[in-house]
């Protein structure tokens, strides 16, 4: 019958009304990011008010000898006769030398805290604007993703927090050129350690995300992955064996957590080839 529409051209006709000129997709975007920005101001306040729980209960915490990564890995040592894990009480010596040093430092943190609890919030919006261009298989295919990047961005956070940065912190802090030499440590120069360290971290692990896309546009397959599996674990051991204690133990605590990472970006990538041959079928 002439009155009846087929399939397809419900979907061309839904197409048709789902798009946009580019005017409209810019007004969309400055909806979301005016949104994202609004989230991360209210942040910054609250944090910004919160200035010594944020420093003496975060920031300035893996100093302290009771940080709870340091009474695990002191826990750890005695277990099994190895006290080098322990870390202890860090004999750094914070010092500020600008005028302005300790304000700009309060809004620097004020606004990484800000960013880093918005980052879910902002990963969503970021999803709701991409989300209308993709069809309908793509959309099934990466449902769930907006809490999958949370998840492993804070994964990540946590992970640097108590473990990397203590490591980083007593590696750092504790070497010596010379005996003569001490260590004073300005406060930006801790502070940009700590933030750098934490979020870089939280950026690496979303490699499964970045892989699964890498993958969706054939950039990357499973097999250049496996294939370069031992390159990965070299540079993985490489990095561990910098900034942890000279012991097994700390070694792997750094290693098994980022090659599982690197062991789930190869599946992710199967499945991401799965998905584009199921598409282009």
């Amino acid at each position: 019958m002439a009155g009846k529409v087929s399939g397809k051209q419900k979907s061309a006709l839904s197409e048709e009304k789902d798009d946009m000129s580019f005017w409209g997709h810019l007004d969309a975007l400055r909806g979301h990011l005016f949104r994202s920005v609004i989230a991360i101001v209210i942040l910054f306040i609250v944090a910004f008010l919160k200035r010594e729980f944020i420093f003496d209960q975060i920031i300035l915490a893996p100093l302290n000898e009771d940080f709870i990564a340091n009474r695990i890995l002191c826990r750890l040592g005695e277990l099994l006769n190895m006290p080098s894990i322990c870390l202890g009480t860090l004999s750094l010596k914070l010092i500020n030398i600008n005028l302005s040093g300790q304000f700009l430092m309060h809004m620097y943190i004020s606004f990484f805290m800000a960013l880093t609890f918005a980052s879910p919030y902002i990963i969503w919006e970021i999803w709701r604007f991409i989300r209308p261009a993709l069809y309908e298989n793509e959309r099934k295919h990466s449902r769930g993703a907006v809490l999958v990047m949370s998840l492993l961005f804070i994964l990540g956070l946590l992970f640097s927090y108590f473990l990397i940065v203590p490591l980083t912190l007593n590696f750092f802090g504790n070497y010596q050129v010379s005996e003569s030499v001490a260590n004073q440590i300005a406060l930006t120069s801790y502070i940009s350690t700590v933030v750098s360290v934490t979020f870089s971290m939280g950026v690496v692990f979303e490699l499964p995300v970045f892989v699964y896309f890498l993958a969706k546009v054939g950039i990357l397959t499973p097999a250049f992955l496996r294939k370069n599996r031992r390159y990965m674990i070299v540079i993985l051991l490489t990095l561990a064996a910098i900034i942890t204690p000279p012991d097994v133990v700390s070694q792997i605590l750094v290693v098994i957590p980022l090659w599982g990472l690197y062991e789930l970006s190869i599946v992710v990538a199967a499945r991401a080839l799965r998905n584009s041959q199921e598409t282009a079928a």
